[in-house]
Order: structure tokens, then sequence, then C-alpha cells
């Protein structure tokens, strides 16, 4: 099929080899006289030319046309195809066996040279495919895109991925029949790469170290034997590596889960016990047949009271938080002052703040930002009751403003006892609660993680700095309206 496709072209090649002949003979004869050395050497230089980049074939042939006009027009006797000194039958010998051996050689490294660069493309091609499989840990999606891989990275016209333990076949096309079910399965159970040349497909096994996990199968392209071992190993690796990752996750995930949850039982236990022993402690006071005044009576009814606004909250924060968490929180946003924002949290927080001397900077000329206030309003609530709990009753709380680019970031500073740099990475997430006053300080841990969530529904950030022993600066940022 090959040599038919390109016998015009081989045709071409043997005319050009004659009338290269016949062009050094008439410039020889006619234009330029020259001696038979350097007539032979040209002749030579030909030949090595054309096994160079048109084959041995071609080479031998213009060897052979070149010593018969070597010997017909430049030897004596002139003209005819006879030798008479014997120095010029060696002469001839000698070009004939040089130009030769000089085809062979020269053809024998056109050869290597162009094995050379295919060996080079086909690294270069199995380096881009490696690149390729190891930009998804995802198992199902890297399965659903190796075969379009394959095909891009090696230039068929379709591929498919035959898994021995699902018996699944992901192709390309689902439609195409170029790669069957029943070759992928033998090339599997063979364990032995096969290219078909009459049908155009190139089928490799998937090999994990010395076990067989499935086959690969390209079309329309025909790659070496190396190349195929290669893509089924690169193949088999890094579907066994997705699916490890895939498993790691889910134990890492199911692991975290039983953390999560002994955190939470631990905080909600703690939170929802101490209220309770107060309501519980009033009641039973009421309930005594202790005679009580009016005072003694007020007094149990206002802790009763207080207690169960305070489990009216810890429920309240769970169901925001997991409202936050699945996303079902609808804001109503709009273009205010922050400083608006920053006046309300403040006013519904003087209670909470006690002795706590606060003190508000904000400069004359903030844009206006576009939130939801009563969603930004209990961010600061947050901010300013977290600064309250975990600093000096006395001490200074501090509220600033700025503007840096297409931003207003909003700050509270306070001087308490400080979050150590491996704490500053974990105070934002659901339930945690600083190690050293997490019993002395009332809260469920949930106040600061409601914060972050509420202040990324609004495409912002939220971090913290803060120093050991000086205090903690909270900040929001949130894009200008």
């Amino acid at each position: 099929m090959r040599v038919k496709d390109h016998w015009p072209q081989h045709l071409i090649r043997y005319a050009a080899c004659l009338a290269a002949t016949e062009l050094v003979v008439q410039v020889y004869r006619h234009l330029i006289h020259v001696n038979p050395t350097t007539v032979a050497l040209t002749f030579l230089l030909m030949v090595l030319w054309v096994a160079a980049y048109w084959g041995l074939r071609f080479s031998v042939f213009l060897a052979v046309i070149a010593t018969l006009a070597f010997n017909y027009y430049f030897l004596p006797p002139i003209g005819t195809f006879t030798v008479a000194d014997p120095q010029n039958w060696v002469a001839l010998f000698a070009f004939l066996v040089t130009a030769g051996i000089a085809s062979q050689l020269a053809d024998r490294a056109r050869r290597q040279t162009a094995d050379a660069v295919q060996r080079r493309r086909d690294v270069e091609r199995l380096y881009a495919f490696s690149q390729r499989l190891l930009a998804t840990d995802n198992l199902a999606e890297l399965l659903n895109s190796i075969p379009a891989y394959v095909c891009e990275g090696f230039g068929g016209k379709a591929a498919a991925v035959y898994l021995l333990s699902s018996q699944q076949v992901y192709r390309t096309d689902p439609k195409t029949t170029w790669l069957a079910v029943q070759d992928l399965q033998m090339v599997s159970s063979r364990g032995e790469p096969v290219i078909d040349s009459q049908r155009g497909i190139s089928l490799a096994p998937l090999h994990l170290g010395t076990r067989t996990t499935g086959a690969v199968g390209i079309a329309g392209a025909t790659l070496s034997r190396a190349t195929l071992e290669a893509l089924g190993s690169m193949i088999g690796i890094a579907i066994e590596r997705a699916g490890a990752i895939e498993k790691l996750s889910q134990t890492e995930a199911a692991h975290q889960s039983e953390t999560l949850r002994a955190v939470l039982l631990d905080s909600v236990t703690h939170e929802l016990r101490t209220p309770l022993t107060g309501i519980k402690a009033a009641v039973t006071g009421l309930l005594s047949d202790c005679k009580l005044d009016d005072s003694q009576r007020k007094e149990l009814l206002t802790v009763i009271n207080e207690e169960t606004d305070r489990l009216d909250r810890l429920v309240g924060e769970a169901t925001e938080m997991a409202q936050l968490d699945a996303h079902k929180v609808e804001l109503h946003l709009a273009s205010v002052d922050i400083a608006s924002i920053i006046d309300s949290a403040v006013e519904e927080c003087r209670t909470f703040l006690g002795q706590h001397p606060l003190d508000v900077r904000l400069p004359q000329s903030l844009p206006k930002v576009r939130v939801d206030s009563d969603r930004i309003a209990e961010v600061l609530k947050q901010l300013l009751e977290n600064a309250a709990k975990y600093s000096p009753p006395t001490s200074p709380i501090t509220i600033t403003a700025e503007q840096k680019g297409n931003h207003v970031i909003t700050s509270v500073t306070d001087h308490g006892y400080g979050i150590d740099d491996f704490e500053q990475s974990l105070v934002f997430d659901k339930f945690y609660r600083g190690r050293d006053r997490r019993y002395s300080v009332q809260g469920t841990g949930m106040g600061l993680a409601i914060a972050k969530a509420i202040v990324e529904a609004h495409d912002g950030t939220i971090s913290v700095t803060s120093q050991v022993g000086r205090g903690s600066v909270f900040s929001f940022e949130l894009p200008a309206a």
C-alpha cells in the first residue's frame, strides 16, 4: 500500500538521478574540462547526498549509472564501455565499491538520525502527556479525559481506555467503532503491545509494576513499541495515583468529620449545660418550700430569663452557621456608608462591652460599600464581642476603617491576651476555641466562623494579626460600591 502511494515520487527521484548524471557529463565534457579523478569525486558526492536525503535504493541506482557514465564518457577509449588500461579497471571498480559503501553508511546515518529525532519527539510527547495526567486528582474526571489526552498528544483520530476492575471502556467518542472492546480485552489479557498497521491501530496494556490493570488503544497514529509500553505504564500509574488520592481524601474527610463531631459535642455540651444548670437551679429555688420575698423571686426569674436568651442565641448561631454553609442565606445588598453600620453595631453591643473604652476612628471621605447592612453589622458585633471577651475588662477597643484601592478595610483592635501563630490559622474554623481560654470564656466557637462566612458571601476577606501578650487586630475587606 505504501509503495503504491509513493511510486510517483520514486519515479521523479529516479529521473532526477538520471538528469543529474547527464548534467555532470555535459558540464565536464563541454564547459569545464577536468581530469577523471574530479569527475569521480563529483559523482561520489552526488551519491552521498542522495543516500543521506533519499535513501539507499536511490543512491545505489545513482552509483550504477554514474559508474556507467564515468566509464563511457571519461575513461579511454571514450564512447565505449570497453576499458583498455587495467589501471582504469581498478579505478572503476574502486569507484563503484566506494560509492556503494558510502551509500550504505550515509543511509545508515540518515536512518539513525531519523530514529533519534523520532525518539526525541516521543519523549517530548510522553513528558507533555505525563504533565496532563498529573493535572487532576479526581479519578472519574481523569478516566474521561485520558482518551482525549492520548489523541491530542499523539495525533490519533480516536482513543479508548479499558479497565479490568470495572470492565468499563472510556472513549473519545462513544459512537466510534475503531477500537473494539474485544481487542482491548485481548491486549489486557496478553500483557503485550499490539501494532496493527493494516487497520491503523496501536494497543498497549496498562501496567502497574508486574500487574496488568487494563488496556489503552489509539487509532489513526502508529506508535513505536517502546512508546506504547511507556504510555501504558504512565496511564496505569496515573489511574492508581488518582484512586489512591481519592481514597485518602475520603479517609481524611471521615476522620475530620469524626473530629468535628467530637469538638461540636464538647462545645455544645459545655455551652448548653451552663445555662441549663442556671435555669434548673432557679426553678428548683422557686419550687422549693422556702419562703422567698419578691426580690429573691425576681432575681431567680431574671436568671431564667437571661439563661433562656443565652440558649436561644446558641440555637440561633447554630442555625445561622448551617444556613451559611448551605448558601441558603439571601443577601439584601445596597450601597451604604460603613460608618452607619459601625454605629448600629456599637449601639447593639453597648451592654456587652461593659467597661471597655471604645474608640472609633473613621476618615471623612470613605466610599460606600454595597452590602447587606444587617449582615455586616453582625460581623462587627461578633468581632466586638470577641474583643471584649478575650481582653481585660477595662482595656480599650478600637474600630478603624480605611480605603485601599477599590476596597474598604474595617478593623477591630483589642489589647487582650493575643493569639499565637498556630492558632491564628484556626480561629475562623467552626467550633474552634482558644486552647488556654476554652473553658474560662463563654462561647461556642461559631462567632468568627459566622463572620468569615458572611464576609466571603460579600466577595470579601477576613484576617487576623496578633501578638501574644499585646493584643489582636481583626480586619475584613469589602469591595467599594
